[in-house]
């Protein structure tokens, strides 16, 4: 892990992973706020069964808190799920205009001021994201070049070889010239 996404990771980490242990084993009417929520403003979720929408809820935020505090998976695969859940995340506060100071505009009234750092959040994964995706570039140019560089002195070694074979037959040849004469 790149030293410099120890902070990023490690906050992120820890205030999703504590979402997710707080959800977990949620109360029924708790439950059903959630998924209420999730459901005004991403309509599949509204045929999920409460619980069970709390459960999975729970279990992904304890699963990405988890990977971005214990680097075993690879960093644009964790990077893109923290994009991906925190986007999430924004499109919820950004669809419900209850969080919004008013009609077409999104800065957060009272209410909304607790989803309003899913602003920062998802900036802070998008960081991830492309940073990881920078450094994946970087590693699969290097082995690019490495891999070209082993070609081209392979190229260079036959092509030094019929060189030098070349180069035997034609003083095989001389050598042959000067005995006829």
């Amino acid at each position: 892990m790149h030293i410099h996404l120890i902070p990023l990771r490690l906050a992120a980490g820890a205030y999703i992973l504590n979402s997710g242990l707080s959800k977990r084993g949620a109360d029924e009417d708790a439950a059903r706020g959630m998924q209420a929520m999730a459901a005004a403003a991403y309509p599949q979720f509204g045929d999920m069964e409460p619980k069970k929408f709390a459960n999975l809820l729970s279990s992904s935020e304890i699963a990405l808190g988890s990977a971005l505090i214990v680097p075993v998976l690879p960093r644009t695969v964790v990077a893109a799920g923290f994009t991906a859940f925190s986007g999430a995340l924004l499109g919820m506060y950004l669809k419900t205009p209850s969080l919004h100071r008013g009609p077409g505009d999104l800065r957060p009234n009272a209410q909304g001021e607790g989803y309003a750092k899913d602003v920062i959040m998802f900036g802070a994964a998008l960081t991830f994201l492309l940073d990881a995706l920078r450094l994946d570039v970087r590693a699969a140019a290097r082995k690019t070049t490495k891999k070209a560089a082993k070609g081209a002195a392979k190229v260079s070694r036959k092509t030094a070889e019929a060189g030098a074979k070349a180069a035997a037959v034609g003083l095989a040849a001389e050598k042959i010239r000067h005995r006829k004469h």
